[in-house]
């Protein structure tokens, strides 16, 4: 803490840059030979990649994490997925309190950025709630899903797979172990598996709300009339999504992607896919056997992903509703952007307005790029670029073959995901000074 003091940055920039140098650190660590199972080194470039995967929670792999990396890698995976999924800041503050050392008011601050929270005041409780909160869900997680795997791994195996899944899921990492039954396989051998398909989206979703949500509905007692604005919004956009989703996928992909499953499997599948490119990066079907309506809705998941203040990427939950409202307002000619009779501020829509066009500009740019350097199909890059800018982690298999330059491109759009393309935006802008004078309004033709 006695560090922070004496950086002369903003809170986004101490945020932006110390997520830089965490991942620099990983991508060092991995890339010694230590870290791989053939006692090699492996190229930084790969290690790198790997390293803002792990920490920006998206899953995104160049190597199947089973067979290219030893357990010493597969651990430091582990430690830079919880670290990232639970914030850096947090992490820090964890050492401070076990330390009994005293956080001031700059870090309650940075801890005020980090967690996505709107009040400074008790930002230390809710780190400690934090903290506890997902030890709680990862603790039990990784019970249940150690019982699952036990019988064919047996305890020592079945424990770590169950611990690692477990945070990997929590955190919306989308990591997996299950290179032992086929490379780049992910659950698609657990598709039929109930415990751990619940088990897992349990925990995905658990992770994806924020944190901010849970606090207000164990303070409210899980009253509804009592939740915050923000509460209602998270919970029922979330609950919205999942279910329109996973009926359209079920409507979509039963003649493609689970033409040769049971009704129950393909209930199971739909679901579980309708909530996993909210930026979790499992699946339990074969993507690439998806049809192109399937892969299309999938990409607006993982555009939209999760909510503030949690694991989760993409523009988030409340960042969407709030463009449908104010669209939807506008088209009524309506003034005010009303939700669950309270008004939403303007700075709200013009944040909201901000994270979508920075986040689409920056895909596109991106989509270019790839597409101009590497012959891959457009499909396949969408697909690819979406999913690094949303911390998803899903791929339609592209991810081994992409040059160095895509790797990078790739790693920077996991990276801005992480911390936010509004803080990136923030950071890399030019500061001006306000003007002295309000300049006259003039109208432009909209539309």
């Amino acid at each position: 803490m006695l560090i922070i003091k004496k950086i002369k940055l903003n809170y986004t920039e101490i945020i932006v840059f110390s997520t830089m140098g965490i991942i620099f650190l990983g991508g060092l660590l991995l890339s010694l030979p230590l870290s791989s199972k053939s006692g090699t080194a492996t190229p930084f470039v790969d290690s790198l990649f790997t390293s803002a995967s792990a920490f920006c929670v998206t899953g995104l792999i160049v190597y199947d994490t089973f067979t290219h990396w030893s357990l010493f890698g597969q651990s430091i995976i582990l430690l830079l997925i919880q670290i990232g999924g639970l914030g850096f800041m947090t992490v820090i503050t964890l050492f401070s309190l076990f330390l009994r050392r005293k956080i001031g008011l700059k870090e309650r601050r940075l801890l005020m950025e980090s967690a996505n929270t709107l009040k400074i005041g008790g930002i230390v409780l809710l780190v400690k709630k934090i903290i506890i909160g997902t030890i709680i869900f990862e603790s039990v997680g990784a019970l249940i899903l150690t019982l699952s795997f036990y019988p064919e791994m047996g305890l020592r195996e079945g424990l770590f797979y169950g611990i690692f899944h477990s945070v990997s899921a929590f955190c919306n990492a989308g990591f997996d172990l299950m290179g032992k039954y086929g490379q780049f396989s992910s659950l698609t051998n657990y598709s039929s598996n109930i415990v751990v398909n619940i088990t897992i989206m349990t925990l995905i979703i658990s992770g994806g709300i924020g944190f901010v949500v849970w606090d207000d509905i164990v303070k409210t007692r899980v009253c509804f009339r009592k939740f915050q604005l923000h509460t209602k919004i998270v919970l029922i956009t979330t609950a919205a999504l999942i279910l329109i989703s996973a009926l359209l996928l079920f409507v979509i992909e039963s003649n493609h992607g689970m033409i040769n499953m049971s009704i129950k499997e393909k209930i199971l599948a739909s679901l579980f896919q309708s909530i996993t490119p909210r930026t979790a990066g499992f699946n339990t079907i074969n993507l690439n056997e998806f049809s192109e309506g399937g892969i299309l809705l999938t990409i607006i998941l993982m555009i939209i992903g999760g909510s503030p203040g949690s694991t989760a990427g993409g523009i988030k939950t409340t960042t969407f509703i709030t463009l449908l409202i104010a669209a939807w307002a506008s088209a009524g000619q309506c003034t005010d952007i009303l939700i669950f009779k309270r008004r939403l501020e303007t700075d709200t829509l013009k944040k909201a307005s901000a994270i979508t066009t920075i986040y689409m500009t920056i895909a596109l740019i991106s989509i270019i790029v790839i597409s101009t350097i590497q012959e891959f199909p457009l499909k396949e890059i969408m697909f690819e670029v979406f999913s690094a800018l949303g911390t998803v982690g899903l791929s339609l298999g592209i991810t081994p073959s992409l040059n160095v330059l895509s790797k990078i491109i790739i790693t920077l759009l996991m990276y801005g995901g992480k911390v936010g393309v509004l803080s990136i935006a923030a950071v890399i802008a030019e500061k001006k000074e306000s003007a002295l004078l309000s300049r006259p309004f003039e109208k432009i033709i909209i539309g």
